[in-house]
């Protein structure tokens, strides 16, 4: 907890100075401000040295400030010249995972489906592309609360992590293994993350994997509160123009939820030490229920004033929808995955396709029933 609150107290003054900064540059981006930026951040810092050693009780508000003050300087800087850091530094991995997701769009196509609507469902949850979904289908996932199922990030990524991880469980569990599991799965993730254009939000899908990955390797004890803060201020030093998107907000919302909200409802279930087996193979049951439930609720928490601010809509039944849509999500996936690798090397059985016709459309079905209540 101590290594939370050390780490919040760094990144989360950087992080309001980015945004206030990214903003302000933003709405003044026709003038040249390098001037100012400089000044804001050779100010504060020069404060923070000189209050030190003289008022200790003004340390702590002195440091916020300067390290605020960099969080500034920092968003005043990338508002006017770019990002500190781009992409195109690695350009054949970026040409290659570029060529790959296009390759994936395509191969999303061609699968014969029914339901033309099933393939732009698929290369939407696959690729992040929906430019050739239906309104209706939008409509439908918006009234619903599941818009953050279309938005490529956590769940999507940690499908693919999950997907690379048991697969590489024949490995072993040697250091070797270890070291070669993380590189490869470090490595799978960052290349996906390419493939589908490096949006804000799986960008810190990413991070995530990658933390907790070099964690992993390193036996390290981690907390999710930490690697919230770390992602944060990594992809906010990155990029703090990327503080400005809508993705980016809502994931880092959606994961403070889950980080400090999400723990202290799913303990309000109690443990059930004593109980007969019986009873506790039912209330295990209901426990799991419960704490898929307290999710939604914690992500809601975070993200509800959010989307209530950006789209003026404040979905009602999000438990009842994140219930039914997320495992339908989690299995509709690999689903897809799994038809269209088969059916772009002509091995795929129709059984493959139409069950991944079926996910799809119970999924669609669903959330238009429930966008209707």
């Amino acid at each position: 907890m101590n290594v939370e609150r050390d780490m919040a107290g760094f990144t989360l003054p950087f992080a309001v100075g980015a945004f206030v900064a990214a903003y302000a540059g933003h709405l003044l981006h026709t003038g040249n401000l390098s001037h100012i930026t400089l000044s804001l951040a050779v100010t504060s810092v020069l404060t923070a040295l000189l209050l030190h050693p003289v008022h200790k009780k003004f340390r702590p508000a002195c440091i916020w400030l300067s390290i605020g003050g960099l969080g500034i300087a920092a968003g005043m800087f990338t508002s006017f010249h770019g990002s500190v850091a781009a992409v195109s530094s690695l350009p054949w991995q970026v040409a290659a995972a570029e060529e790959f997701g296009e390759a994936l769009r395509g191969a999303v196509d061609k699968i014969p489906f029914t339901d033309t609507e099933t393939n732009a469902l698929i290369k939407a949850l696959l690729t992040g592309e929906r430019s050739e979904l239906t309104q209706q289908t939008i409509k439908a996932f918006r009234d619903s609360g599941a818009s953050h199922i279309l938005a490529l990030s956590g769940l999507h990524l940690g499908i693919i992590y999950g997907i690379v991880r048991h697969s590489l469980s024949v490995i072993g569990n040697s250091r070797t293994a270890l070291y070669t599991k993380t590189l490869i799965t470090i490595s799978a993730c960052g290349f996906y993350t390419l493939a589908t254009g490096a949006g804000p939000s799986i960008v810190r899908a990413f991070l995530f994997i990658f933390l907790n990955e070099i964690a992993r390797a390193s036996h390290r004890h981690h907390t999710t509160g930490s690697v919230l803060f770390a992602a944060l201020i990594i992809q906010t030093v990155i990029s703090p123009s990327s503080i400005r998107s809508v993705g980016f907000q809502l994931s880092y919302a959606a994961m403070a939820g889950i980080a400090f909200i999400y723990p202290w409802l799913r303990d309000f279930w109690p443990s059930g030490e004593g109980d007969p087996t019986s009873l506790r193979s039912r209330m295990n049951l209901m426990k799991r229920i419960w704490e898929a439930a307290s999710l939604s609720i914690a992500c809601q928490i975070t993200t509800g004033p959010l989307a209530y601010i950006y789209f003026k809509s404040l979905p009602l039944n999000f438990i009842l929808t994140n219930l039914i849509a997320l495992p339908l999500t989690t299995a509709l996936i690999p689903s897809a995955l799994i038809t269209t690798a088969l059916h772009s090397a002509g091995i795929c059985p129709n059984a493959a396709i139409r069950i991944t016709e079926w996910l799809a459309q119970i999924l669609l079905r669903s959330l238009e029933i429930i966008a209707g209540m």
